[in-house]
């Protein structure tokens, strides 16, 4: 039973690199100039603090069990949604799935 544990936690510690990833990526495709780097940096960086202040597990501020369900698919759909308008429809689907 541990090992499945485990592997959950790498499943999911992999998923919250790609949602960085992927927003990142929507970033630098949707903006020009200056605004590509502040939503390809800014972004992540926001999601990033986002999941860890409310949503992870280890989390500074300890939200009500409603709430953290609707931060985690906030926080791991966004990066669907940023891959499905960047073009990447497939891999938006594939991460969607995951």
């Amino acid at each position: 039973m541990m090992i499945l544990q485990y592997l959950n936690l790498a499943v999911r510690f992999l998923l919250e690199l790609c949602a960085l990833a992927a927003v990142g990526y929507w970033g630098f495709r949707t903006g020009n100039g200056m605004i590509k780097w502040v939503l390809g940096i800014g972004t992540p960086i926001f999601l990033a603090m986002i999941w860890g202040v409310f949503g992870s597990p280890k989390a500074m501020i300890v939200v009500p069990t409603p709430l953290h369900i609707f931060i985690e698919i906030i926080v791991f759909g966004i990066p669907a949604i940023a891959l499905y308008a960047a073009g990447k429809s497939q891999l938006a689907w594939i991460y969607g799935i995951l």
